[in-house]
């Protein structure tokens, strides 16, 4: 039996009163997870461990098993894993947004989508201007390093920086204030991990802290004179005119699928997200990349699924992550989302069961997003969410639709830890 999970990041939401009270899911046009749903098993699942921030890295990593207590360390080493950045022992890797700033408030935290080679000329110029600036370099040492990563979403490494932060995603303040949103030292946090036998940083955590907003401030001063947001300016575009440093961490340990479980020799991961990339990447599996794969609602999902049916072949796992729902939601954008997630049904569930539903080798099939993004509110939220499970032979449980309230009626009930991905690799 090979095996692929397909993610709907951020696909999950609340009731909508212009839906009739309906979820998206609910609501939205999904015959092939209904399907799906109908002719397998389903549940609930908690991917966000109480006293954890429902972000992507928490959820994503929780649904391939991981203990968070154990791994986590934050998107910035994930991501770090993705791009081929080796971390050394002492550094600290930071996720490193490049946002737009409209006035006092964060406008948007992707700055209007760059591209990646947008985002590449502004890392280049921070490392060469921001990270040897003279008095960051006589206060703190020649300590921070600047990484391109994709579209907005860069990498920010201080060596012997602290990991004991407070950090606000930008992307659950949206048109508030950054000021109050500036990092701040865990300094409790710091002490206790000390206390208990770790090293300490080259810088502390107030220090790490005082350097980051330092950073967040001259980002400003130098993007604001830089050639290329005058011509976004001129084209009617949001300026990319701030970086945003939050989710920081070491490198982490984890095991690896196949060394978990021993019928996965091979596995692919496809995503156009570094976050999932790094995960992947610590879980011992390949990344295959995929022309058009954007993480936006005009991603390749066709692209997508062809690579997934033809890493099936040769792969015994294959988890298939596609953005576009989770980006929509941020947004708060109610339309686009719902076209994201019957895109999700109609241009990769439908295809990769079409392909796969007759193979002599049978394929299990699991279908769930990572976490609600409720358009309402714009950020992610940490209730469970819905999955379902389906594989030739196995017996149906009832329930008829894929969705926030149909599937608590499944026979999994509601899970959380280890217990969905353990169901999963336990249909053979």
């Amino acid at each position: 039996m090979k095996h692929i999970i397909i993610l709907g990041d951020g696909m999950a939401d609340w009731a909508v009163e212009s839906l009739g009270g309906k979820t998206l899911l609910q609501y939205a046009n999904t015959p092939y997870m209904d399907m799906l749903a109908k002719k397998g098993r389903t549940g609930m699942l908690k991917t966000v461990p109480d006293g954890f921030h429902p972000g992507s890295e928490v959820a994503n990593s929780s649904i391939l098993g991981y203990d968070q207590e154990k791994v986590y360390e934050g998107r910035g080493p994930l991501e770090a894993a993705s791009i081929g950045v080796e971390l050394a022992p002492d550094d600290m890797a930071i996720r490193c947004n490049i946002i737009c700033i409209q006035g006092d408030v964060i406008k948007n935290h992707s700055c209007g989508r760059l591209e990646t080679e947008e985002g590449d000329i502004l890392i280049k110029y921070l490392q060469q201007t921001l990270a040897n600036d003279k008095d960051i370099v006589a206060k703190y040492g020649n300590v921070v390093h600047f990484y391109t990563g994709v579209q907005y979403r860069h990498l920010l490494v201080i060596n012997g920086g602290s990991k004991y932060l407070k950090c606000t995603p930008p992307h659950d303040i949206p048109l508030k204030p950054w000021r109050p949103a500036l990092v701040v030292a865990d300094t409790d946090a710091e002490a206790k991990a000390q206390a208990a036998g770790e090293k300490p940083t080259h810088l502390s955590a107030v220090e790490t802290a005082e350097l980051i907003n330092t950073l967040i401030v001259k980002s400003q001063e130098l993007l604001a004179k830089h050639p290329f947001n005058a011509q976004r300016i001129a084209e009617g575009k949001d300026p990319a005119n701030s970086i945003w440093p939050w989710a920081g961490g070491y490198r982490p340990h984890m095991a690896t699928l196949p060394e978990t479980f021993p019928q996965i020799k091979k596995g692919a991961v496809i995503t156009a997200v570094d976050l999932i990339r790094g995960i992947g990447h610590y879980a011992g599996l390949r990344c295959i990349d995929v022309e058009g794969a954007t993480g936006l609602y005009d991603t390749n999902y066709e692209g997508k699924a062809a690579a997934a049916i033809e890493a099936l072949k040769t792969d015994d796992f294959v988890y298939l992550h596609i953005e576009a729902s989770d980006e929509a939601g941020h947004d708060g954008d109610l339309e686009l989302k719902l076209q994201t997630i019957e895109n999700l049904d109609k241009r990769a569930v439908g295809p990769i069961y079409e392909a796969v539903k007759d193979w002599k080798e049978p394929v299990a099939i699991a279908v769930l997003p990572d976490h609600p993004t409720p358009v309402a509110l714009r950020t992610h939220t940490n209730q469970p969410i819905p999955f379902l499970i389906y594989a030739p032979g196995l017996e149906p449980d009832g329930v008829e639709t894929f969705d926030e309230e149909a599937c608590k009626a499944g026979s999994y009930g509601t899970l959380e830890k280890d217990g969905f991905i353990k169901a999963f690799m336990a249909v053979d």
